[in-house]
């Protein structure tokens, strides 16, 4: 019972975050879907330094479970990412959605990696 707690507060930590994102950046208004994919790659920033941290044992499994199935799971987003990319794609703004697509891909990983990294 205690996980699923943490998975809650966790989650909606992590969706708060995403909304402030998205509330501050929709004042900056573009083409280009930029609250979802800064929250996707700060939530792969957190989830690198949270991996590298837990491989080490510095850790604990629940504050893991917490921070990467909670937090991350309510930060990050993928529907809302397919669905932005999705309605670029309907609107004939087919650069724009493969931009998303592949730069969000190599950013997203690449900050899972430097995640991983800054940690040692």
């Amino acid at each position: 019972m205690q996980q699923i707690i943490l998975i809650f507060i966790g989650g909606g930590l992590g969706s708060l975050c995403r909304y402030g994102i998205a509330r501050w950046i929709a004042n900056h208004a573009s083409g280009f879907p930029f609250a979802t994919f800064v929250a996707n790659v700060l939530s792969c920033l957190v989830l690198g330094i949270v991996l590298a941290l837990s491989l080490k044992n510095s850790i604990s499994d629940t504050t893991r479970l917490m921070v990467i199935t909670g937090f991350c799971g309510g930060f990050s987003t993928f529907s809302t990412f397919s669905n932005e990319t999705l309605q670029l794609l309907q609107s004939g703004a087919y650069t724009t959605a493969f931009a998303n697509v592949f730069v969000s891909l190599l950013v997203c990983i690449g900050t899972i990696y430097l995640g991983m990294k800054l940690v040692g």
